[in-house]
């Protein structure tokens, strides 16, 4: 089977257009017990890299996408994470001759994108967001905190009313931790002032749903582990991306391996630009987009932005089918 980037793609009302194609890899919250154990069977490649990881880590990554009590946590769930996605990615590079005018990731995905890349090996990380994953959990011991998905509201009203709450309540953080999509931003910090925000989003008769996450991303509580993360990224060996990757830090592509690193480290106390990073893929004419990891969770965002772009998961057989006969589908 191959593929050709160059294959032209027909919308309705519109001439032929060649395809452009970006592939996004998923963050914390994709992630399902037994998560690619139907892949494994048909492609080898996928225990394959699981063992790499495992070897990489010292102990049985694939064991632990078995065991829910395991996976669930944030040291485990993120090599976890980062080995699925380069599996399907693996799987992609053999069965298709393509390459993606774009990488972009969300949070922890962007440690797969930079890896499938070229700008750091695979060993390098998986122990480097294992590592990660332990500076977070340690940066929020004792403190009680939550995040949640706000609905309803846009970027500018969630940011200032996380900024009201702040300067009213001493001793409350909660920020924007992730604009997903208009009208969801997804917010952090300690149970406090979350729940100080949730009173007000429900005085506007809007909705703020918690989710089950073990550390409070992208907002001030992660800055002890901005700090350890910094460190360690100093020792990591990274190459500039052999394809261009749009980082969540500022949305857009970095272009020296110091301003790569900064951004990961800022990453973790900042706000993910999911929003911003999609409607720069609509802004490039990137008409497909490929989600590389487990789950759907970027492919249903795909479909809530301002410019939708056709999405395509492909954690399951029957969804990388589907992938390879929209890209090999023959045209009138």
């Amino acid at each position: 089977m191959s593929f050709k980037s160059s294959q032209a793609v027909r919308k309705q009302g519109q001439p032929d257009m060649p395809r452009r194609i970006a592939v996004v890899f998923p963050g914390q919250g994709s992630q399902t017990v037994g998560m690619l154990n139907e892949l494994s069977e048909e492609y080898p490649i996928v225990k394959q890299t699981f063992s790499e990881a495992s070897e990489a880590l010292g102990f049985d990554l694939w064991a632990v996408c078995q065991d829910e009590e395991e996976l669930v946590k944030t040291e485990n769930t993120q090599p976890a994470l980062l080995a699925a996605s380069i599996a399907i990615w693996r799987i992609l590079k053999e069965k298709l001759d393509f390459e993606p005018l774009y990488f972009a990731g969300h949070s922890l995905g962007e440690y797969s994108a930079l890896c499938a890349a070229g700008s750091i090996k695979f060993e390098d990380a998986i122990k480097l967001v294992h590592a990660r994953g332990q500076f977070m959990q340690q940066a929020v011991i004792g403190v009680d905190t939550k995040m949640a998905a706000v609905l309803g509201l846009d970027n500018s009203q969630v940011t200032s009313l996380c900024e009201q709450v702040e300067s009213n309540h001493d001793d409350t953080v909660v920020s924007a931790a992730n604009f997903n999509s208009p009208g969801q931003v997804v917010v952090a910090g300690n149970t406090e002032g979350v729940d100080i925000l949730s009173q007000h989003i429900q005085c506007m008769g809007k909705r703020m749903l918690p989710l089950k996450v073990s550390v409070p991303s992208h907002c001030a509580l992660m800055q002890p582990a901005t700090d350890a993360l910094a460190e360690k990224l100093a020792e990591c060996e990274f190459q500039l991306p052999e394809v261009p990757v749009i980082q969540n830090r500022y949305a857009a592509q970095e272009k020296t391996v110091m301003a790569i690193k900064k951004a990961l480290t800022e990453q973790l106390s900042n706000p993910v630009l999911w929003t911003q990073t999609m409607q720069k893929l609509a802004d490039k004419h990137i008409n497909l987009i490929i989600e590389c990891g487990a789950g759907t969770v970027l492919s249903n965002l795909a479909k809530r932005q301002d410019t939708p772009i056709v999405t395509y998961p492909t954690d399951k057989p029957d969804r990388l089918a589907k992938l390879f006969d929209k890209l090999n589908e023959e045209l009138p």
